[in-house]
């Protein structure tokens, strides 16, 4: 393989807004590495136009045995990661503190933090090495001022997603290699499908615009984010509210 291929790693490719990602910025990389859990109509449609240029690889990430796994394709391909961007989460389930279980926590930290930094300490010394990177964390606009209730282990999750952000933007920067977060709004994904309808309505209502984020109301900033001309931007957590 080219090793000055762009090649960009999204994981959590079948969920809405990476496939948006896909769909919008397939033509910036000489290949996509897609992660998936279940595979979709879209995704394999995606792979029947873009062909060799898609590379799919499922991965449960809730088993650190299969993150284990899919790095190890990842690497057997050849084809190292210039860019990422991470978009698991377990699906949106508001509870109480009290009620919540641990498991439940582990789960979320599982999916979504261990996920992340597994495959971060694989590829950011390849990274390192080109002194050239570019990772993308989706983080939530509830770690920005007062979170709402009850949602304490998603809130946690994303708190400790931030904190990596910015350990990693830190040690990496004189190394060419940038990470950041964006933090949106709710966006009308399968994210937020199990909320009651009458939830969504009221957080619609609460936008300035009077309407929840859409996939590409978000994937313009993720695409300058991994551009050359954020290369200055680090460690930064943005906030994608229309002025919430």
């Amino acid at each position: 393989m080219d090793g000055n291929a762009n090649v960009l790693l999204v994981i959590g490719a079948s969920s809405d807004m990476g496939m948006a990602l896909i769909r919008s910025t397939h033509q910036c990389y000489d290949y996509i590495i897609a992660h998936y859990r279940h595979m979709s109509d879209e995704l394999e449609k995606l792979s029947q136009e873009l062909q060799d240029r898609l590379v799919l690889i499922q991965a449960d990430l809730s088993r650190e045995e299969e993150v284990i796994h899919m790095i190890g394709r990842i690497r057997d391909s050849q084809l190292a990661p210039t860019h990422i961007v991470h978009f698991p989460a377990p699906q949106c389930n508001n509870q109480r503190f009290h009620k919540i279980e641990w498991e439940t926590i582990q789960n979320e930290l599982d999916i979504s933090l261990r996920s992340l930094v597994l495959i971060l300490k694989e590829f950011l010394p390849a990274m390192a090495k080109k002194r050239y990177g570019r990772v993308v964390v989706i983080l939530s606009f509830v770690i920005n001022g007062m979170p709402p209730k009850y949602c304490a282990n998603y809130v946690i999750t994303k708190y400790a997603m931030l904190g990596l952000v910015r350990a990693l933007a830190v040690e990496y920067a004189d190394k060419g290699i940038t990470v950041n977060g964006i933090s949106p709004a709710w966006v009308e994904t399968k994210y937020i499908s199990n909320m009651h309808s009458i939830l969504i309505e009221k957080n619609a209502q609460l936008s300035p615009i009077g309407r929840n984020l859409v996939p590409d109301d978000i994937i313009p900033a993720i695409d300058f984010l991994l551009s050359e001309k954020a290369g200055c931007i680090n460690g930064e957590n943005l906030s994608i509210t229309c002025g919430r």
